[in-house]
């Protein structure tokens, strides 16, 4: 792989996503909401618009990227409560990402 792929961001990944449901603020300076339908992830830019699927249920929903995130290896999104909720989450689930903007 070469070093400009590992440095730009994917428009399609696949691994586990987590969530949480607390914080302040949000790396681009919003108030964090739990129910709303953001994430955090580590490259893509603030405002992209993400399909995340749940593989082990098939549901999927759109999420926002409004933070930075996730900072547990391993780990590709961290998703706002309201959007784990959505897929049917309960703690950690392998997904799959992809860029629909």
């Amino acid at each position: 792989m070469s070093l400009a792929a590992l440095s730009a961001p994917a428009t399609a990944q696949s691994g586990a996503a987590s969530w949480y449901g607390s914080g302040r603020k949000t790396a681009n300076g919003e108030r964090f909401n739990p129910n709303g339908m953001t994430a955090a992830h580590r490259s893509l830019p603030f405002g992209t618009r993400v399909r995340v699927e749940n593989k082990r249920n098939g549901r999927s929903v759109v999420v926002r990227i409004n933070d930075r995130g996730p900072f547990v290896h391993g780990r590709i999104i961290d998703l706002a409560k309201g959007s784990a909720r959505a897929l049917g989450m309960g703690g950690t689930t392998y997904v799959s990402l992809k860029v629909v903007n």
